[in-house]
């Protein structure tokens, strides 16, 4: 991807939205450039796919401004939406109809010329050609979600939107899934993602977090994790169990979690953190080793809605 103003995909200022006098997209700023992965995560309800739908003309933010794809996202969505795809996290084709059938319904609703061809090269590159005459009621979650993509990419859309897109999809699907988003991305397609798993925040290139309709992180996965400036200790041992009931509250501690038959320790202040765990460990007298670890997405995302939450109450989060 070339550094210029012509790859400027997205730009947006200020973006407002209110639902009956309540703010849930709160001045939100942002760029993306073509061919990106973004990722936006948040808990529900933290206004990530309302925002979504307002960068790319689905729905009309009450203010703010911005481009989508060199359009005006305020007097142009009618145009932004002609060069969008849309797969949600519910599948939405008709059961009764084979995968060719479906794709060719799709086809005709997009008018698009050379119909047949079209629906053969998208069922081509999608590797639906054993199943192309099967009922799309009939395919497994992996197979449907396939179908779900191939329908939204058919119209060779500029932008891609992808509503918690591997939920309910096994291990293998949900990677040959992302395979084919990164292929995409690779080929100029730019794609945002709504989610609240962390395994598919990691696969995207950038990564925006929403909590109370505010972006209170932004960057690389890598980024935020260093900018959150918390470290980990993680705690093995046949004596964990007392470690994490000695550990909880003390000065330096934040996050207490079990991973397998590991503890993993987390807090803000490394020698605040490793004091309050040497002191748990010698009072266990033995049986267990602590050593540093490396902090992980979840433990971020935990803190920064933790932090959210307190600044909401305070009346610093939505305005009404």
């Amino acid at each position: 991807m070339t550094d210029t103003r012509d790859d400027t995909v997205i730009s947006i200022v200020g973006l407002t939205k209110r639902f009956n006098g309540r703010t849930v997209v709160d001045d939100v700023a942002l760029e993306v450039r073509r061919g990106e992965i973004v990722g936006f995560l948040g808990p529900n309800g933290s206004g990530k796919t309302t925002t979504i739908r307002m960068i790319c003309g689905l729905l009309k933010p009450d203010s703010g401004s911005g481009t989508c794809l060199g359009l005006d996202i305020l007097t142009q969505s009618t145009l932004i939406k002609r060069e969008v795809g849309y797969m949600t996290q519910r599948f939405s084709f008709y059961e009764d109809l084979t995968i060719r059938e479906n794709l060719d319904f799709v086809a005709r609703v997009y008018d698009l010329d050379d119909r047949q061809k079209r629906v053969a090269e998208t069922i081509a590159r999608l590797g639906l050609e054993r199943r192309r005459d099967q009922l799309a009621g009939s395919l497994s979650g992996g197979w449907k979600q396939r179908l779900a993509l191939a329908a939204s990419v058919m119209h060779q859309p500029k932008l891609l939107l992808l509503d918690e897109p591997t939920a309910g999809v096994d291990p293998q699907a949900r990677r040959e899934f992302w395979d084919e988003i990164h292929r995409l991305a690779a080929e100029g397609l730019t794609v945002l993602v709504s989610t609240h798993y962390m395994d598919e925040a990691e696969r995207c290139h950038r990564i925006v977090y929403i909590a109370y309709g505010r972006i209170v992180a932004r960057g690389t996965v890598a980024e935020v994790i260093d900018r959150s400036g918390l470290s980990t200790i993680v705690v093995s041992g046949a004596n964990v169990n007392r470690i994490a009931a000695l550990v909880r509250g003390r000065d330096g501690v934040e996050q207490v979690a079990p991973f397998g038959n590991d503890l993993h320790v987390v807090g803000p202040d490394a020698a605040l953190l490793k004091q309050a765990v040497d002191a748990a460990v010698a009072e266990v007298g033995g049986g267990v080793t602590a050593v540093p670890g490396a902090t992980g997405l979840e433990d971020v995302f935990i803190r920064l809605m933790q932090q959210a939450s307190v600044e909401d109450r305070a009346g610093n989060g939505r305005r009404p």
